[in-house]
């Protein structure tokens, strides 16, 4: 079993373990997100995730993109507190934390068999996709937890300090 740092890779030694799997003949299973605050839908989305291949690649959106994506006050938690947090998951067997507002260059770069992203996106708007459905792989939607977002955390919270 790997270690908490030891999940936590560069793409250059990542594209290395991706092929370490494929000349075993394993699928490689991508999804990606900000998971500023992990919840209950973020676990078992992964968990879900983690059912369609033998190793699960997150990539991890950084600081300053999640800035660019969500605004000046987030994140609330900086990308290597929540690298470290998703490295804990049993799911998840390695995190690339990529800088770019979507994941499009990873996905090209890495190549996985299957993609998967939560169920609040159609198989058609998941970034990538075509990349993956143009080399045989798998696209998939997978299930979404109604209500269970980061952003109604942060809601409630705020809602609860007024």
């Amino acid at each position: 079993m790997l270690t908490i740092a030891e999940k936590i890779v560069e793409l250059s030694d990542l594209i290395k373990i991706r092929d370490l799997y494929r000349q075993q003949h394993k699928k490689v299973v991508f999804t990606n997100g900000c998971f500023d605050i992990i919840h209950a839908g973020h676990a078992l989305y992964l968990q879900e995730a983690k059912t369609y291949g033998d190793v699960l690649i997150l990539g991890l959106n950084s600081d300053s993109s999640i800035k660019r994506l969500k605004g000046d006050s987030r994140p609330i938690n900086n990308q290597d507190d929540r690298a470290i947090v998703l490295a804990s998951m049993a799911a998840i067997d390695y995190i690339v934390i990529f800088n770019e507002d979507t994941p499009y260059d990873l996905i090209k770069s890495l190549n996985p068999d299957v993609l998967v992203k939560g169920g609040d996106w159609t198989t058609d708007q998941i970034v990538g996709s075509d990349i993956v459905l143009n080399n045989n792989g798998k696209v998939f939607s997978l299930s979404f937890l109604e209500g269970k977002s980061t952003t109604n955390i942060i809601k409630k919270v705020k809602a609860n300090h007024e």
